[in-house]
This record gives structure tokens, sequence and C-alpha cells, in this order.
């Protein structure tokens, strides 16, 4: 795993964190435009960090 191999994971879970944040401030506001948002924002973050596993797993398969 390299470097940049972290930093991908480090700001997929930013992004995840931040769209919780964003989801709690709608939810908070009675904002339901940022609510979707916050929950849009975690399901594209979940999405980069399925990728992130799927990545470790290929390399633990082949070795590179």
């Amino acid at each position: 795993m390299g470097l940049g191999d972290m930093g991908d994971k480090a700001k997929h879970a930013g992004e995840e964190a931040l769209g919780k944040a964003k989801e709690g401030v709608g939810k908070a506001t009675d904002d339901d435009s940022m609510q979707a948002e916050g929950q849009a924002d975690q399901g594209k973050a979940n999405v980069k960090q399925a990728g992130d596993k799927l990545a470790d797993a290929a390399k633990d398969v082949t070795g590179r």
C-alpha cells in the first residue's frame, strides 16, 4: 500500500464524515436540501471506500 493509497483512504473517510455533518446540520435546522446533500456525500464516499477495499483485495491476491 503506497502513501497515495493512504491519502485517498483518509480523504474518502473525511468526505464521509463531512456528509454526516451536513446531514446532521440539515436535520437540526430542518433543511431537507442540506440533509439530502449530506446523505448523497456519504453515499459517494462509501462507493469510493468500497473501491479502496476492492483495490486492497486485488493487491492481496496479486501481491502488487
